[in-house]
């Protein structure tokens, strides 16, 4: 597979110099703005030692949107610790919009809403830390947030990431309400440059909707940047989102993501193999995989959608290549692929159709097999490998607004065969 991911690299190289060089300008102002002008602090955004892989965690906004306080935050964490979803991998737990304060202090600061979060947010850190798990927040690059009950960042970067950094929070989701019509490419390198200069390592999430060609700057600034708009819990905002992100599958890589909104999996909006789907294709697509539904009244299936090992693998795998859309037979059949590591290969036969199974087949030419390699297919929603060898291809039936995703381990070559999988 080495093959297969090198060409990757060096158009990555290529797309990422043409970008810096196209955003000079805006990256000069940005520079001088923020007082980032040295060429060591500029290399050293490129790579905060944060997001070597996609990150994991749980984020209020999706379910509870602006009815947050420290209990529910504090019940989440430990709701996320017994349920074994930690373990599973997701240890950021991320405030959303409405934490803090109506107006700033009166020396500047952003302060928390005493009313929802009398303790202050250093002791929900500390009580985060305390169990292992890592505290994200949330601001604006304008003079409001989304919901406008509460200060942005925009003209207060230095003073709210030394704030944030004070308190040890892990996590900055950054939104784009309410700017000052100055450009993306301006206002999210000021709090880019400002939480490096805190110190603190700060996982930063640029949030702007896949504005100004994102995918194409954010990596020198973020360690993942929205592709989309809001995701909604439904099959078509699910679906329209996951394409959206694809065009930018060739800009992710260790350290930086492509983010096509956080996962809707146990808010009710969508059947429990749509649900899959969502997880699966967010899982080959190397998206963040955010819980958004209350983890505290979880069902026995989200939770097992959510936590299956082998899924979540695909995602955290350390090569770090996005997979995507490599055929589409017609309107709804669909097959996605990309290489893993130790030469392996993820593949996810979709059916977007709302009727009737349908034969899907997936091409080792289309899916960066060699010809004439034999594989092992391991299902893993099944957690079983078919059996025999394949060749050439492999072919499953996938029922409707349902997927099946397998992992390709190559075991040497043989004669030119096919071999269907039945349902």
């Amino acid at each position: 597979m080495g093959s297969y991911a090198l060409p990757r690299r060096s158009l990555v190289l290529f797309l990422l110099a043409a970008a810096a060089v196209a955003s000079t300008a805006a990256w000069a102002a940005a520079s001088s703005a923020a007082g980032g002008g040295d060429d060591a602090a500029r290399r050293s955004l490129l790579d905060n030692g944060l997001g070597r892989t996609p990150q994991m965690g749980w984020n209020s906004w999706n379910h509870f949107g602006c009815n947050i306080n420290e209990n529910t935050i504090r019940s989440t964490v430990d709701a996320l610790i017994s349920t074994g979803l930690t373990k599973a991998g997701y240890t950021y737990v991320n405030l959303d919009d409405c934490w803090a304060d109506y107006q700033r202090t009166k020396e500047g600061y952003i302060a928390a809403d005493p009313k929802k979060f009398p303790s202050g947010i250093k002791a929900l850190a500390d009580y985060v830390h305390s169990k292992g798990l890592k505290l994200g927040i949330y601001s604006s690059a304008g003079s409001r947030t989304c919901s406008k009950t509460m200060p942005g960042s925009l003209g207060y970067e230095d003073i709210d990431a030394k704030t944030f950094a004070s308190w040890g929070v892990d996590y900055l989701k950054y939104d784009n309400c309410n700017s000052d019509g100055s450009s993306e490419t301006v206002r999210f390198p000021k709090m880019s440059f400002a939480l490096r200069k805190t110190g603190r390592p700060i996982f930063y999430s640029i949030c702007e909707w896949g504005q100004r060609n994102v995918a194409t700057w954010g990596g020198q600034y973020g360690n993942s940047w929205r592709t989309t708009g809001d995701i909604n819990d439904s099959w078509a905002s699910m679906l329209s989102n996951i394409d959206s992100n694809d065009a930018s599958a060739s800009y992710a890589k260790p350290g930086g993501w492509n983010d096509p909104d956080m996962l809707e999996v146990g808010n009710g909006g969508m059947t429990n193999d749509e649900y899959v789907v969502h997880i699966s294709l967010w899982a080959i697509a190397k998206a963040p995989l955010i819980i958004g539904c209350d983890v505290r009244s979880i069902s026995r299936e989200t939770l097992e959608i959510l936590s299956n090992p082998e899924v979540i693998a695909i995602n955290q795998d350390p090569l770090g290549v996005q997979g995507k859309k490599v055929r589409k037979y017609d309107n709804e059949i669909e097959v996605w692929a990309g290489p893993l590591s130790q030469q392996r290969t993820a593949v996810l036969l979709l059916n977007r159709g709302a009727t009737g199974s349908r034969q899907i087949t997936a091409a080792w030419q289309d899916i960066g097999v060699g010809p004439g390699v034999a594989v092992e297919a391991k299902n893993v929603w099944l957690h079983a490998t078919a059996p025999g060898r394949f060749t050439g291809s492999l072919t499953a039936e996938v029922a409707a607004h349902s997927c099946k995703l397998f992992v390709l381990t190559p075991v040497g070559r043989a004669g030119e065969e096919r071999i269907e999988l039945g349902s």
